[in-house]
């Protein structure tokens, strides 16, 4: 597929800078069950679209501050580097992207703060480079998180600087295992008040863990969807977690992740006939339309940027026309996109 097929027009005052307080209060556009349905809701509305039986899935990756700069040492020359942190390789490695990469070279040393040093190991395409840090574990977790800086995508970064506000704005209310890079943003909306009222409906919840990567915010430099290479994310899946998933499916229950990070981990776990597996390890799946949907039935996530992976995924839900129609919508009556906007509800085709 061309990825010209997937680009529309987003005024760019549109992205969110801040979220909206209290975090339920944010607007949630449905989209289906019947084709070409669109309804205006509230996040606080998310309860009414649940019955009893139903599975909610949240990514409880948290994010860390793993934006780093450092200072590259080449003898007495001194050169000032951007490190964003994106896959850890080991207790003391992590690939990153860093800026400028291109006279960065192998074996040389990084400074960072809180006396944080690394050695990059390898050179990759498009500024990726895997860092050797000086401590290791536990140890480096503590020291980038007295280092680094919360990693607010692009598109806000360029905007405003990150603030203390981000420490908290830029986590899930459940976020517990440390890993990610990027948080799942859909799960911003959730507050107790909310989940005591999902709970209320007989709604099940449960927990799976997909550490969002850096590769989430690359833009697509290809002309062809299938030339795009995605790049790889750690996740898992308890058998505890895909016994619950498996009974109420056969049960008739409907499956709804939360947030694209949740689906793409269902769906790397699921077979043809949408069992789900118990999973750990890397996935690097990439849904378009016209892959088969296994497993999930509606999805709760942000809206998206225009070319991006993430439009495609959605598409794959129902139809890239029908989806651009809702975006259209959501442009026409001022929804906000991205991290720190509002959401959208997406019924699968077929699904009621």
């Amino acid at each position: 597929m061309r990825v010209d097929d997937f680009d529309f027009e987003l005024p760019e005052e549109l992205i969110a800078l801040r979220p909206v307080r209290p975090r339920d209060a944010a607007r949630m556009l449905v989209v289906g069950p019947e084709q070409g349905f669109l309804s205006d809701r509230g996040v606080s509305d998310l309860p009414e679209h649940l019955r009893e039986g139903d599975v909610l899935v949240f990514n409880d990756t948290r994010v860390i501050p793993a934006r780093l700069f450092g200072t590259r040492m080449r003898g007495e020359a001194r050169a000032k580097i951007e490190a964003l942190l994106h896959k850890r390789e080991s207790g003391d490695t992590w690939h990153a992207f860093v800026r400028p990469a291109k006279k960065l070279k192998i074996g040389e040393r990084i400074d960072f703060a809180a006396g944080l040093t690394a050695k990059v190991e390898e050179k990759g395409e498009g500024g990726e480079v895997l860092l050797r840090f000086s401590e290791n574990a536990a140890a480096l977790d503590s020291a980038i998180a007295q280092a680094g800086e919360m990693p607010l995508p692009p598109y806000i970064a360029r905007k405003r600087p990150t603030d203390e506000s981000d420490l908290s704005d830029y986590q899930t209310m459940y976020a517990k295992h440390l890993g990610a890079v990027a948080a799942p943003t859909a799960g911003l909306h959730f507050t107790p008040k909310l989940m005591a009222a999902i709970e209320a409906r007989g709604v099940t919840k449960l927990h799976l863990t997909l550490h969002v990567g850096a590769g989430t915010f690359l833009p697509v430099a290809v002309d062809d969807t299938d030339a795009h290479k995605m790049h790889a994310e750690w996740g898992e899946i308890s058998p505890e977690a895909a016994a619950t998933l498996n009974e109420a499916k056969a049960k008739g229950g409907r499956i709804v992740p939360v947030g694209t990070t949740s689906m793409r981990l269902l769906e790397s776990a699921s077979d043809e006939t949408g069992r789900v597996s118990a999973f750990s390890g890397d996935t690097d799946i990439f849904i378009t339309p016209g892959k088969h949907i296994r497993t999930v039935d509606m999805l709760m996530t942000n809206f998206h940027l225009p070319r991006s992976t993430l439009f495609m995924l959605v598409s794959a839900l129902r139809d890239t026309s029908e989806m651009k129609a809702a975006y259209a919508h959501a442009i026409a009556n001022r929804y906000r996109f991205y991290s720190y906007g509002d959401t959208s509800l997406i019924y699968r085709a077929g699904v009621r």
